[in-house]
């Protein structure tokens, strides 16, 4: 498993963020927090339960873009910790800027899961809206936040300065089993800017990349490339993906896709941005009856000296 490396907090400053996030919660009186199942928001969420009781209410957008499983998982930790947890149905795929797929398609889905909080908020009395948005967050370009902003959403993490590691150390602390959850995305993340995106092809996305983490890998992404699927692990599961590729292949090709192959330079976030070098992906139909080690040292070699 691979998470991403943080810097672990001292004690006292941890418990000096932790107080200082509980009474931001507490201000809010009666909140409902935008809960996506990662362990940012599940954070939040926690941290509104313990102190707002009945008066907090988690929210999980649900649409095609939402992994079945992320679904299950976002309930299941709900349910777990006794938070009171909903599902909103949301329509992103109907606004046609969003399933144009645009460098700010975030923001359109942002937008629409706000909107219907905010509709939520006024019609059952809750005063405030959070996020799960952390310090180290501020620094990335992310289109959702300008949708947050017009919403007037809060982002408790960001205010009482959590950083990833912070959010991460103090779940583990609240024995929250989400501390070491990889990071994850809408499956709308999987597809080259500019490609459209439909349900059937959300719906064939995540088929494919169940195969994966039905496999054993639990960070991963199955990225879209017309009838293409590649394949996304961290660089040290590279050799695992080798070995299993026949089962692998075979569930992929069954999910929808003709060809399979596998990104030599690893998982990165927002890999999908741009279209991958020819040097860094193979097919793994053409392993068929090499030795996986000598076949994945062969080829990171060649990669490497192209």
């Amino acid at each position: 498993m691979h998470v991403e490396p943080f810097v672990l907090p001292s004690y006292d400053e941890l418990a000096l963020k932790e107080q200082r996030l509980r009474a931001l919660v507490r201000g809010y009186g009666r909140c409902i927090v935008a809960f996506s199942g990662g362990v940012d928001s599940a954070l939040v969420v926690a941290v509104a339960a313990a102190e707002l009781g009945h008066r907090a209410l988690a929210v999980t957008g649900d649409s095609p873009s939402l992994p079945r499983r992320e679904r299950d998982a976002a309930r299941e930790f709900a349910r777990g910790i006794g938070a009171r947890h909903e599902f909103f149905g949301t329509h992103e795929l109907d606004d046609e800027r969003y399933a144009a797929n645009p460098a700010d398609r975030c923001y359109f889905c942002k937008s629409e899961l706000y909107g219907r909080l905010i509709e939520a908020a006024h019609e059952r009395g809750f005063a405030t809206i959070a996020d799960g948005l952390n310090a180290d967050d501020l620094a990335e370009i992310r289109p959702g936040r300008r949708a947050a902003a017009e919403n007037g959403v809060r982002s408790p993490l960001a205010e009482a300065h959590f950083s990833k590691g912070d959010v991460r150390e103090l779940a583990r602390c609240l024995s929250l089993d989400v501390w070491d959850k990889p990071a994850a995305a809408c499956l709308s993340s999987r597809f080259p800017t500019g490609t459209a995106i439909t349900a059937e092809l959300l719906e064939r996305v995540e088929r494919a990349e169940d195969v994966l983490i039905a496999a054993g890998f639990r960070d991963c992404r199955l990225r879209h490339h017309g009838d293409v699927a590649r394949i996304e692990v961290p660089s040290d599961r590279l050799e695992a993906v080798v070995a299993m590729r026949e089962p692998i292949v075979a569930g992929i090709r069954v999910a929808g896709y003709r060809h399979v192959s596998l990104d030599l330079a690893g998982y990165e976030r927002g890999g999908v941005a741009a279209p991958p070098s020819a040097s860094n992906v193979i097919d793994l139909v053409s392993l068929r009856g090499s030795s996986s080690q000598d076949g994945i040292s062969m080829m990171v070699k060649d990669e490497t000296n192209a």
